[in-house]
């Protein structure tokens, strides 16, 4: 008989609505699998069409609704909670604010799970290192250190490189279609890996229910990895005409951050400008080792933006 495996997903955003979509199918075919998404109670009653559309759908594919607040509730309760469960999958972001992650991870242990996934689905965190440009990513590597001085709860964290889509945020500034421009951060030879955030939700379930067992290590998605002359490229044959293309160098970035420091995306654009720790070869990604098809920077331009 196979164990039994309640999963509770944290959030239903972006990435919390791809994930509850691949497990819930998951589910429909291995017994002993429960899915449940907690939720915030305002959320849950929400009159917003775009909630309440999200809150049927996830009804519709028979995920328990638990009612919570990551943000509000003290540590001791969210273990309460988390004890309920085998598997925790934290689909949070940033969102919450400073401390939320390593909060979510000290209740996890401290309500002894079989498993966590903390809210990790971006960027090589070991390899930028502490006082990078972005500060958030410092309490990244504190969540890490917090998983890996411990032995109870099997952690996996899941390195995805950034959401394809936000590469094509205008308000980031790297594809603007408008002006027909696309910018280059540090330079056109630096890569970045991305994954979309559907793709994550598969391959995080594929790797939850692989064997061999995957526990306490970090495993690689790329959708694709794609340096910037790449991407200019890409965007040529999408528009059929050729881009605008701007350099945005590290000092450039480093200089409108140093006028203003609290803003978050000027922090993200000097880490990838920087080039390290943002990108890594396909080829040894979890889905290129599998064989598992993903959407690539050419097909999502291809399937968003024509």
């Amino acid at each position: 008989m196979q164990a039994r495996n309640s999963i509770l997903v944290l959030g239903a955003g972006e990435l919390g609505m791809a994930m509850l979509r691949n497990l819930s199918r998951r589910a429909g075919i291995t017994p002993n699998v429960s899915l449940t998404v907690l939720l915030r109670p305002s959320t849950i009653g929400s009159t917003d069409p775009a909630k309440a559309q999200d809150v049927a759908e996830l009804r519709a594919l028979g995920v328990e609704l638990l009612a919570g607040d990551l943000a509000q509730q003290p540590e001791a309760e969210l273990a309460a909670l988390f004890g309920r469960f085998d598997t925790i999958v934290s689909c949070t972001g940033f969102v919450g604010g400073r401390g939320i992650q390593l909060k979510l991870a000290r209740a996890a242990l401290a309500a002894q799970i079989k498993r966590y996934v903390p809210w990790q689905f971006g960027v090589d965190y070991d390899v930028i290192g502490r006082g990078s440009a972005q500060d958030l990513f410092d309490e990244q590597l504190d969540v890490r250190a917090l998983l890996r001085a411990q032995s109870r709860t099997e952690w996996v964290i899941v390195s995805t490189g950034m959401f394809t889509s936000f590469l094509f945020e205008p308000v980031f500034g790297v594809v603007d279609f408008e002006r027909r421009t696309v910018r280059a951060l540090g330079g056109w030879d630096n890569a970045v890996t991305v994954t979309t955030a559907d793709d994550i939700g598969a391959l995080t379930t594929e790797i939850l229910f692989a064997e061999p067992h995957i526990a306490n290590q970090v495993v690689y998605t790329a959708g694709d990895t794609v340096s910037y002359a790449q991407l200019a490229d890409a965007v040529d044959a999408a528009l059929g005409a050729a881009a605008r293309r701007e350099v945005w160098t590290v000092s450039d970035l480093q200089r409108e951050l140093a006028a203003d420091p609290d803003d978050s995306l000027k922090k993200y654009r000097v880490v990838f400008a920087a080039g390290k720790g943002v990108a890594w070869d396909k080829r040894k990604s979890f889905n290129a080792q599998r064989g598992i098809t993903v959407c690539d920077t050419a097909q999502w331009i291809q399937q968003n933006l024509r």
